[in-house]
C-alpha cells in the first residue's frame, strides 16, 4: 500500500489481521490419546491422585524420557515404564469381595508399620485397589479392584449406592434415641444426611443396629453414634450397593463373574472362560388354546371301549354341539336292528311279506319269568 506524508510517498506495511478466540482455540488441535495419570489408573498401577504424585517424584518414564508433570497425553504407541518396569495393556475391569478383618489398616504402606490389607492378601491376586475404606478397627466386605476407572466410579458421591453396617453400641438405646440419626444430624458444623436406622435388639448391656447410609465420610457411623451418647465397640460393613457379604469369612477373597459385574455396572468387562457371556433371549409368550366341549369329548374315550385300546390320540374333529351331543344311531346289522325291523313288521299290516326269521322256541311260560322270550330255560334246583 502506498500513502502520503508532506507530499512525499511512503510505503505503509499491511495491517495484521485480527484473530478471534474462536478462530484461534479451534487452530489447536487436542493431543491424541489420554492423560498419563489416566492410563497408569486404568493400567491398574495406581489411582490417578496416585500416580500424579509419582509422576511428580519422576518414577514415570516415557519413551526412556522421565517426566515431571502430568499434563501430558500418550498414546497406545507410546512407551511407558513405571520405576523400571513397563506398563502392558489394560486388562479387563475385574472385581472382588474382600472380607477385611478388624485390626488392618486399608492403606498401600503405614507411616506407623501397622499390618496392611495388602499383607494379608492372597498371593496371587493381581495389583488391586480399594473402592472405598474401612477403619482399623471396621471390619466386613471391601471391593478390590485391577480397574482405575471403576474404582474412580463407583467412588463418586453421584454413584449413590447404599451401604449397610451392623453395628453393636455399649448401651440401652431405643427408638426415640435414634429419631437424630435418621432426620440428619450436624456435628461440628458438617451436615450429616439421614440415616436408615433400625433397631435389631438388646444384648446384655449392648444393642445391635442395622445403619445404611450413602455417603461415606471419614468415620461417620462412629461420629454420628458418639453424637447422641453411645459408643460403636463393632461395626461390621455388611453391603456395599448390590453386593453383599454373604458368607464370607474373615480374610477370604472371592471374585466377582464378569457377567454379574456387567448386569451391575454395565462395565465393558469381558467374560472368563468359565463364565460365556450369551445373549439373552426374549421371553416367548405360547398362547395356549383353552379347552371347548368338543374338545373333551373327542378325548373321552366311548363306552365299551377299553382304555388304552387306541395307540394314538384322537384327531381333533370339527362339529356342532347338537351334533356331539346326540346319541350316536346303531350300525345295521347289530342285534338291535334285527328285533326293531322285526318288532314293525309284527305291527305293521301293509307291510311286504318277508321271510320268516329263524327263532329259537319259545320256553314254557313257567320257566320264563322275568328274564323274558329268548332265555334259556332255567335248570330246576338240585335236591339236598
Amino acid at each position: 500500500d502506498v500513502g502520503s506524508r508532506n507530499g512525499t510517498q511512503i510505503d505503509v506495511p499491511p495491517m495484521a489481521e485480527k484473530t478471534s478466540p474462536a478462530k484461534s482455540k479451534a487452530a489447536k488441535t487436542t493431543p491424541d490419546g489420554d492423560r498419563i495419570a489416566k492410563v497408569l489408573s486404568r493400567a491398574g498401577v495406581a489411582s490417578r491422585r496416585e500416580a500424579e504424585r509419582m509422576i511428580e517424584l519422576g518414577d514415570v518414564q516415557v519413551n526412556g524420557k522421565t517426566i515431571t508433570s502430568p499434563a501430558l497425553n500418550v498414546t497406545p504407541a507410546d512407551r511407558i515404564t513405571v520405576r523400571g518396569d513397563l506398563v502392558g495393556e489394560p486388562e479387563p475391569a475385574r472385581l472382588w469381595l474382600y472380607y477385611k478383618p478388624d485390626g488392618l489398616v486399608t492403606t498401600n504402606a503405614d507411616e506407623k508399620g501397622r499390618d496392611t490389607i495388602y499383607d494379608h492378601l492372597p498371593e496371587d491376586l493381581p495389583r488391586v485397589m480399594t473402592i472405598g475404606r474401612l477403619d482399623l478397627n471396621s471390619e466386613g466386605l471391601l471391593l478390590l479392584t485391577n480397574d482405575g476407572e471403576l474404582k474412580r466410579k463407583l467412588e463418586l458421591p453421584s454413584t449413590g449406592w447404599l451401604r449397610k453396617y451392623r453395628v453393636r453400641v455399649k448401651g440401652n438405646p431405643t427408638d426415640p434415641d435414634l429419631e437424630p440419626l435418621r432426620k440428619g444430624i450436624v456435628i461440628d458444623g458438617e451436615r450429616f444426611l439421614p440415616m436408615g436406622v433400625q433397631l435389631d435388639r438388646h444384648q446384655g448391656a449392648n444393642a445391635w443396629l442395622t445403619i445404611g447410609i450413602r455417603e461415606g465420610k471419614n468415620r461417620e457411623i462412629r461420629r454420628a453414634i458418639d453424637s447422641i451418647g453411645l459408643i460403636v465397640n463393632r461395626l461390621i460393613r455388611i453391603s456395599y450397593g448390590p453386593f453383599r457379604l454373604g458368607e464370607l469369612e474373615p480374610g477370604q477373597v472371592e471374585e466377582v463373574k464378569a457377567r454379574t459385574l456387567r448386569e451391575q455396572l454395565g462395565t465393558g468387562a469381558t467374560a472368563d472362560p468359565d463364565d460365556p457371556a450369551k445373549p439373552k433371549a426374549k421371553p416367548r409368550t405360547v398362547a395356549r388354546p383353552k379347552p371347548t366341549d368338543t374338545t373333551v369329548m373327542v378325548s373321552r374315550a366311548p363306552r365299551g371301549r377299553t382304555p388304552g385300546a387306541d395307540t394314538e390320540a384322537p384327531k381333533p374333529r370339527s362339529f356342532s354341539t347338537k351334533t356331539a351331543t346326540k346319541p350316536a344311531a346303531a350300525k345295521p346289522g347289530t342285534a338291535l336292528n334285527t328285533l326293531s325291523r322285526a318288532w314293525k313288521t309284527a305291527i305293521t299290516p301293509d307291510a311286504p311279506a318277508k321271510a320268516p326269521a329263524k327263532t329259537r322256541p319259545a320256553a314254557p311260560k313257567s320257566q320264563t319269568g322275568a328274564r323274558g322270550a329268548g332265555s334259556a330255560p332255567r335248570k330246576p334246583a338240585p335236591k339236598r
